[in-house]
């Protein structure tokens, strides 16, 4: 996932060299002709996950996205991130919402909020403007007793 600026730049490089690889590989410039259409269809797929990497940040920075999904506790995370993104935050922007160092909420990003409390996760929610969903699940497992 693509949590700032400087990250999509470098996506949008490393796309572009992706791309010319691939025309390269298929030109017959690059690897051997038994390979080239392996080589082709792996380098298409990772320029295709970049390229959905890129779409999606886009459509956060964008405002074009105002519903982000969480489906497990796991998620949460990545979710904070999505909406920090959507309303156009940088992480500094919001370390200054919340009182704590930029450094503190690259080290939360950087591991998808897994160290950050649920008191910590509530201000970041609160100061984002994020309201979630209230629905638990039990999952049916094979060694439960009714």
């Amino acid at each position: 996932m693509i949590t700032n600026e400087r990250q999509y730049q470098q996506t949008r490089r490393k796309l572009a060299e992706l791309e010319r690889l691939i025309a390269s590989t298929e030109s017959g410039e690059a690897g051997d002709e038994g390979f080239r259409d392996l080589q082709v269809a792996g380098l298409q797929s990772q320029a295709a996950d970049l390229r959905e990497e890129l779409g999606e940040y886009e459509k956060l920075r964008d405002g074009a996205t105002t519903v982000i999904e969480a489906s497990s506790l796991a998620g949460l995370g990545d979710a904070l991130i999505k909406a920090r993104v959507a309303r156009g935050w940088t992480q500094r922007q919001l370390a200054d919402r919340l009182g704590v160092a930029e450094q503190q909420i690259q080290r939360y990003e950087s591991t998808a909020y897994r160290s950050a409390s649920l008191a910590r996760l509530s201000d970041i929610a609160d100061a984002l403007g994020v309201s979630f969903s209230e629905r638990a699940e039990l999952r049916t497992t094979s060694g439960n007793v009714a």
